[in-house]
């Protein structure tokens, strides 16, 4: 029989030293070989990695179409707003950057969840007397897709599953399906503003639900709920007890003839998880700043969700420091003035966009009311050629190098999305080969009925 000896050595300031002595009494062992086992190579994917899925490039990389090239590509897909150079960030919010990186100061890491001084700025932002906020309220994120990411990550747990809107932003999606999370997409109604189906919402929630995504301002309708409509969601989230995960990044970014209101603040008993970030507002998406809101007054997630979020942030070290560091001096210095010359900006392009394609026959523009996104409905019946929007929009590249993303990337076929921060002759020649595209293959009632015969 083998014998083994372990000795623990350890004295002074440094920590136990763990010996191992073998004293083998017969047989040798023989390294690299172990007893009924032959070495082979093995290496899979993980089953997360399996299951992450994302529509949007699954849909784009597959579409094999390359645009005319007679005419200059204009994308119209990308939810960038620095992409066209025409909606920088405001002077203050880079002085402040360079700053803090001449500072020196912020070099190093912070806390998960950030740092204490920043998270106290971002509450006081947005702390007010509906909905009071403090700096342990604050879960500093790198980006708002990483504030939803964790935010699902600690209120749901594989086999359970959560209510996201249809359309609706992909990412919900990919992260829930990678965790093991279920999805059950809920209706919005586009001849109502794309305000949300109440009924169909609250006909899908079970004993497994375990959260309600509410995305407002909407990507991808530009939609602006209405505080009665935010009142009936709270309404049903109450009488199911089901927390509202809050997917507000666009939040504030509405048009002088909209308000907006942050969903935390009409209600005192329905726990909410609000995300939000610099992205959209200030116009840096590439900064990587986000934040979760933790929305609790009636102690329903109590410390165990409070808890979860500080764990699942220690995975990460959190977001970038320099940006951190700048944080309270552009959220407290950044001048009204830009965000209204962003607003009047996307306004007017909103305006412009929306009038030319309601007069091309055979789509149908929902008007938007913020963000930066507008959805358009193809009557496919006058388009008889193409099977769905997906082939409609690769068309519309090869013939016009106009690239819309179709709105089967969104769950809502026969749509597509146009993007609505270009500059504006740019929004007038896209709107334009869109016009000559669709009068070269609108067909009429009788057009259309005969084509169909003919296939």
């Amino acid at each position: 029989m083998d014998s083994y000896l372990i000795q623990v050595n350890g004295h002074g300031d440094h920590a136990p030293m763990l010996d191992v002595h073998l004293k083998n009494t017969g047989n040798t062992i023989s390294p690299g070989k172990v007893k009924g086992r032959k070495p082979r190579w093995a290496v899979r994917a993980s089953e997360m990695s399996k299951k992450t899925f994302n529509p949007v490039r699954a849909i784009v990389d597959n579409m094999k179409v390359e645009p005319n090239p007679k005419k200059a590509m204009i994308s119209l897909s990308l939810g960038d707003p620095t992409v066209f150079g025409n909606l920088p960030a405001n002077d203050e919010v880079t002085r402040a950057v360079k700053e803090v990186l001449d500072s020196g100061q912020y070099n190093g890491y912070a806390p998960s969840i950030g740092y204490q001084s920043c998270r106290e700025a971002v509450a006081a932002n947005y702390n007010c007397p509906e909905a009071p906020l403090k700096a342990q309220d604050v879960i500093l994120t790198s980006g708002c897709s990483q504030a939803i990411e964790l935010a699902l990550a600690v209120l749901a747990n594989p086999g359970q599953n959560i209510l996201v809107p249809r359309p609706g932003f992909s990412l919900y999606k990919t992260l829930a399906l990678s965790m093991g999370i279920e999805v059950k997409l809920y209706n919005l109604l586009p001849e109502k503003a794309w305000e949300i189906d109440l009924e169909h919402l609250e006909s899908l929630v079970d004993e497994k639900t375990a959260c309600l995504i509410v995305n407002n301002p909407s990507n991808p309708c530009g939609s602006v709920f209405s505080k009665s409509h935010l009142q009936e969601i709270l309404a049903v989230a109450s009488r199911q007890c089901v927390p509202i995960l809050a997917d507000e990044i666009y939040g504030d970014m509405v048009f002088a003839d909209c308000k907006y209101e942050p969903i935390a603040t009409l209600s005192t008993n329905v726990p909410i998880l609000s995300c939000g970030g610099l992205a959209k507002r200030w116009l840096v998406p590439g900064w990587r700043m986000g934040w979760i809101l933790i929305h609790d007054r009636r102690d329903i997630f109590g410390n165990e969700i409070r808890d979860g979020l500080i764990r699942l942030s220690q995975r990460i070290l959190g977001p970038c420091t320099i940006v951190q560091g700048a944080l309270e001096h552009i959220l407290h210095r950044t001048p009204a003035e830009f965000y209204h010359n962003t607003l009047s900006i996307l306004k007017s392009n909103a305006d412009l966009c929306y009038a030319a394609l309601s007069a091309i026959p055979g789509l149908q523009p929902v008007r938007p009311a913020g963000a930066m996104y507008m959805m358009v409905e193809i009557e496919m019946e006058h388009f008889p050629e193409f099977e769905n929007d997906v082939e409609f929009t690769e068309r519309l590249i090869s013939e016009q190098s106009v690239f819309c993303l179709p709105a089967t990337c969104f769950e809502y076929p026969n749509f597509f999305r146009v993007v609505i921060t270009m500059p504006e002759e740019m929004i007038l020649e896209a709107c334009s080969r869109i016009q000559e595209f669709c009068e070269m293959h609108y067909q009429g009632a009788e057009g259309a009925q005969d084509l169909e015969c003919d296939k």
